[in-house]
């Protein structure tokens, strides 16, 4: 296919008319071509054009499937597409599928675009049926395999295709070992096989109403449509939610040519078996062989965790040249990659097959040391590695970790699959999983193996134990994927779902109910709540520990030098949200470059309460005055304190923004109070007043009543108060040889003329401080845009305003008319199970809505006033996506909480890269 032609079409004639291509072979795709042939498709076209023993086969498209879903029926021409390539097939195989005396068989395999571990369907050794599971034995020489083939076959097809419980051929299949008293199923012969297979096909009829079907294209059709539908099961859409991948992406379907690592060994050839290989240790990143090995077995052997496998550096001893061979082609993968890679292999009779590759799932800890390995082989540069790691991941790692010294009991310990310390109570179903959790409780899911079926419980969980399975079983895969602590292969726990209980060595008994906690970078597993204490991370970040320490590890090492580069290269600077000195400190510590949000409400709690109780109640201009000059001076030393601890870094200072109802008692606990005292005739004056008050100040929607700027309009000199607390501590600090840099901040301006007035009082009462203390102050007065009318006039109000703080909670409830209070507990849940949210927007920015207000009110304040001075201070401030909407808008800082601060530093970097371009999968 020449480079300028669309991959999409496909020339008819001589006429130029260009029709749909819906059909691949391995042999035309590559690794870019995602978006058509899914990530398997792609990938297995490129191990193919690399020369790699990849099993001959073809792809259909995402484009087909979605027309699949759209109308209800598969495109026109694909029967046609999948016929040809099929007798392609047939001919480079030299046998047809279902052949009765030598059949080809294919499997059938998901693939969509981005990986989506065992949620969508696959089906093997399609071809099989009751003539030609006889020329299989007689081709293989060995009627086992075949039986065991040809009841494999049945058994997925019947789960995936035609909708039977799964239960119940596990349930006939371990009857049929119980009867012969075996423990594994490859301890059963051809004639217990043969036996089964009647079994499982009784159950076919049974429980989908028709016979397992015989023809073998038939076969293949409806496996293809189950693929297809299988994009909107509810597992999936769970999974895309989780990953936030978009739900309109659809699958392609992969038909390859089928290879048998359950065929066994003949006089002059070793049997073979199956495998799962990553290039690095997906758990830790170190170099190394990882990875698990099962012989005798079909491929969803070692992902379903039913048998327990080998490492795979054990095939060494069982087949060196296939070992070798798999080695050099890890090499060479993960050098064509640039990444870590994540590959399937089959090894039939002593022949090596690639079935599978892509850029693996790895934990961030993985994430972090591999990204610093690969700049150190000369693989990628820094610029790279920064896009190959996530603010997510980063927050991943400053979590808790279990403390060493701690006094433990341990009852277990099993392949430490994803790092993390998970604490809570034992459930041995998704069902109470979910269920526990949604009531508040923190659980542990404990399995003895998990599938697909059991994501919704894993997601609520807190940590994820099972008895089965290695490091790339479907619990390891799929909890690596959403960083969740999972240990798997505990193998001396006894796990009984039916009976909700495990029992751990020496008998003791964890019942349903029971806390454990589990150490996913152990793998080791206790009875009881351990105590955990601050990771490797924060102790950097608090200073605690140095990158070139003799006891700081790599991952921190990795950790300073990618978070490095970040700083380097961002055009975003970070501030905190922090209301007092402490918060202040740790936020400098963490890399804030100054304080975007002081919340001066938070200074009036505690014992200070009572003196807005004061303010509240004046009736006169004397007794409001007298309250206001008692706030006056603990302002001011709250300032002083904080600039002090920001001292050269700018220091955002909010003016009071909330009700006044809120500062007062609740009025139903204030109302009983004042009842009680009526009835025992002890009636108290200030209750009585402060009740009036409550009810006076009451209001039906205070979101939206007497707060922020109205509040300083209203109520004569509590903005005045609070500003000249602002600059005489300002000039305090000035005069001590200190380098305030404070900025005062208007809140819920709706209008120019409401900034022009406070701003006005405010400038007056500047004036006056500088003239008193004999120095001069520079504050800059801004104002947050936290309403649709201030975005919407913001060229206006940057005619008032030195800089804009955009207030993004306030500005998501308002733009969306909700009350975050009432609408997050009554029906965000739903919205987001219906794809109405992909996620909530005060987790992250609304860009067609919220954002498209901030981005018009950044250009209009800028047109105003070019050297407008823009920050954002919600919520969204250390959110990972909506750090990057707002470097491409053009704001000059981001604000978030403390912790969240390295998070913020480094997506801001990232933000920075991926604007310039990054090569980056």
């Amino acid at each position: 296919m020449s480079e300028n032609k669309d991959p999409h079409v496909a020339e008819s004639g001589d006429s130029g008319v260009h029709a749909a291509k819906f059909v691949y072979d391995f042999t035309e795709g590559n690794k870019d071509l995602k978006d058509l042939l899914g990530g398997k498709g792609a990938n297995l076209a490129e191990m193919t054009n690399l020369g790699l023993p990849v099993p001959p086969g073809f792809t259909i498209t995402t484009e087909a499937c979605k027309t699949y879903l759209d109308s209800g029926d598969e495109p026109a021409a694909l029967r046609d597409e999948v016929s040809a390539h099929l007798d392609a097939l047939e001919a480079t195989m030299g046998k047809k599928l279902g052949q009765a005396d030598n059949p080809l068989l294919v499997s059938v395999r998901s693939g969509a675009k981005f990986s989506m571990p065992g949620m969508m369907d696959t089906v093997l050794n399609i071809g099989l049926s009751d003539k030609s599971v006889q020329g299989l034995a007689k081709q293989a020489g060995d009627d086992r395999f075949a039986w065991d083939s040809y009841r494999r076959l049945i058994q997925m097809f019947g789960k995936t295709v035609l909708g039977v419980d799964g239960e119940l051929f596990e349930d006939a299949l371990e009857a049929a070992k119980e009867a012969k008293k075996v423990t594994v199923d490859t301890d059963l012969e051809a004639a217990d096989l043969k036996k089964l297979v009647t079994k499982f096909k009784k159950i076919v009829k049974t429980e989908a109403g028709r016979d397992f079907p015989q023809d073998p294209r038939e076969q293949m059709d409806l496996a293809i449509h189950a693929v297809f539908d299988s994009w909107n099961t509810d597992r999936a859409k769970l999974y895309r939610r989780q990953e936030r991948i978009p739900g309109d992406l659809g699958t392609a379907v992969n038909v390859c040519s089928m290879v048998f690592g359950n065929l066994g060994p003949t006089a002059t050839s070793i049997g073979g078996g199956t495998g799962v290989a990553f290039t690095r240790d997906p758990a830790s990143g170190h170099q190394g062989v990882y990875g698990d090995y099962l012989q005798n077995a079909q491929g969803e052997d070692v992902v379903a965790g039913i048998r327990n496998t080998v490492p795979l550096a054990e095939l060494e001893q069982i087949d060196k040249k296939s070992y070798d061979q798999l080695m050099q082609i890890m090499e060479t993968l993960e050098n064509h990659y640039k990444d870590l890679c994540d590959i399937e292999f089959t090894i039939e009779r002593g022949q090596l097959w690639m079935l599978q590759t892509r850029v693996g799932k790895r934990t961030a800890g993985a994430a972090f040391r591999i990204a610093t390995q690969l700049v150190d082989q000369g693989l990628i540069d820094e610029a790279e590695a920064l896009q190959r790691v996530t603010g997510a991941q980063l927050a991943q790692l400053m979590f808790p970790r279990f403390d060493e010294d701690a006094k433990v009991e341990k009852v277990g310990r099993g392949i430490a699959a994803s790092p993390g310390a998970a604490v809570g109570k034992a459930v041995f179903d998704s069902y109470t999983a979910v269920k526990w959790s949604r009531s508040g409780e923190k659980v542990i899911l404990v399995r003895r193996e998990t599938n697909p079926d059991d994501l919704d419980g894993m997601i609520a969980a807190e940590g994820i134990l099972t008895s089965r399975g290695g490091k790339t079983s479907h619990a390891a895969v799929v909890a690596r994927g959403m960083g969740k602590t999972c240990v798997c292969g505990a193998e001396e726990l006894e796990v009984d779902t039916k009976r909700r209980r495990m029992t751990v060595p020496g008998g003791h008994v964890v019942e349903e109910g029971d806390v454990i906690s589990i150490d996913g970078s152990s793998g080791k597993v206790y009875l009881g709540e351990v105590p955990v204490v601050p990771s490797p991370v924060v102790e950097y970040f608090e200073g605690r520990m140095h990158a070139g320490a003799d006891d700081a590890d790599e991952l921190v090492e990795a950790v300073h030098r990618i978070i490095g580069y970040a700083d380097r290269v961002r055009r975003l600077r970070v501030r905190a949200n922090a209301d007092n000195a402490e918060d202040a400190l740790r936020a400098r510590r963490f890399g804030a470059q100054g304080i975007g949000l002081c919340r001066t409400e938070h200074m009036f709690l505690g014992d200070r309460r009572e003196l807005v109780e004061r303010l509240i109640l004046a009736d006169t201009d004397t007794e409001r005055e007298e309250s206001l000059k008692a706030l006056l001076p603990l302002q001011k030393a709250d300032f002083v304190e904080l600039f002090k601890a920001m001292d050269g870094l700018p220091v955002t200072v909010r003016l009071l923004d909330p009700p006044l109802h809120e500062f007062l008692p609740d009025i139903t606990e204030l109302s009983v109070r004042v009842a009680l005292a009526e009835s025992r005739k002890d009636a108290n004056e200030n209750d009585l007043r402060l009740l009036q008050a409550v009810h006076r100040l009451h209001e039906a929607n205070p979101m939206l009543g007497l707060r922020g700027v109205r509040l300083g309009l209203v109520i004569p000199g509590l903005f005045t108060m609070q500003v000249r607390a602002i600059a005489e501590a300002a000039a305090e600090r000035k005069n001590a040889k200190g380098d305030p840099r404070a900025e005062i901040m208007i809140p819920l301006v709706g209008t120019v003329q409401e900034l022009e007035i406070v701003r006005e009082e405010a400038d007056q009462v500047i004036a006056e401080v500088q003239a008193a203390t004999g120095t001069e102050l520079k504050l800059a007065i801004g104002t947050m845009i936290e309403l649709p009318r201030a975005a919407l006039t913001a060229g206006q109000i940057a005619e008032a305003a030195e800089f804009f703080s955009f207030g993004t909670n306030d500005l998501t409830q308002t733009v969306w008319g909700f009350s975050r209070d009432d609408v997050e507990a009554s029906f965000f849940t739903a919205y987001l199970e219906k794809g109405i949210f992909g996620v909530s927007p005060f987790e992250t920015i609304d860009r067609d809505g919220v954002g498209s207000l901030v981005k018009s009110a950044v250009k209009a304040g800028r047109e105003t006033r070019p050297d407008l001075k823009l920050g954002v201070c919600g919520e969204h401030g250390g959110d990972p996506e909506s750090v990057h909407f707002f470097h491409e808008v053009g704001l000059d800082y981001v604000s978030c909480s403390p912790f969240r601060i390295p998070v913020a530093r480094l997506e801001a970097g990232r933000a920075a890269c991926t604007a310039k371009g990054s090569d980056h999968r």
